[in-house]
């Protein structure tokens, strides 16, 4: 059987089939631009995952310092930071040690000998990092914490526990991080959207940025 077809019928299908084309080529950006507004963060969580680290090191839960006092045996000694921060000496109890310079709590403990001792020249040294740790959880070949004695990216973390599964959404990545709330003493947690292809590329909102002590890296 021979279909014969005239040029009005041809020239209607020529122009219904091109209104599809244009349907379906809209529906395609529109999805597209959708999808890309979705994965750009707010602004302050690109500015969380932009935050500096400390150009010196802040001390942490179970990092070991060394107290001296000079001409002062019985007040010198090697103490390990507590859970809540502190740390304990002679005379003077307790004494704030989280979240400052080596230097600082030289200067604190210094202080409130004063009560006790002329002019007290006091140093304090690391002895131990322990304090700065990350997680990777997730499809990764060894999930876990790490202890590190030196800040890391989210990649250096990634490579530390092995690199991707086979199943991993590489595009797909997360680091959560405890910040502290404006205004306020408590923290809340910010999770931080990464992309493998944007941090190899460099071209993203979010950088191969340096991990905190407490991150963790999910891969899903």
């Amino acid at each position: 059987m021979r279909i014969l077809w005239d040029y009005p019928q041809i020239k209607s299908i020529g122009q219904s089939v091109k209104r599809g084309l244009r349907c379906c080529a809209y529906s395609l950006v529109t999805a597209v631009a959708l999808v890309s507004c979705a994965e750009i963060p707010p602004a302050e969580v690109i500015q969380e995952a932009n935050r500096q680290v400390a150009n010196e090191f802040l001390l942490g839960p179970e990092d070991v310092v060394e107290v001296t006092v000079w001409r002062n045996q019985d007040l010198s000694r090697t103490i390990t930071v507590r859970p809540d921060g502190m740390i304990s000496l002679p005379l003077i109890g307790d004494v704030q040690a989280s979240g400052l310079t080596a230097a600082q709590v030289g200067e604190k403990i210094s202080k409130r000998l004063t009560e006790y001792k002329e002019n007290p020249a006091v140093s304090v040294s690391v002895k131990e990092i322990n304090s700065y740790y990350i997680y990777v959880v997730g499809e990764v070949t060894r999930p876990g914490k790490y202890a590190l004695k030196s800040y890391a990216t989210v990649l250096q973390g990634i490579s530390l526990a092995g690199g991707f599964t086979q199943y991993a959404s590489r595009n797909r990545m997360a680091v959560l991080r405890w910040s502290a709330s404006k205004g306020s003493s408590s923290e809340r947690q910010v999770r931080i959207p990464v992309s493998y292809d944007d941090l190899i590329s460099g071209k993203g909102r979010v950088g191969n940025f340096t991990l905190m002590s407490g991150d963790t890296i999910v891969v899903p």
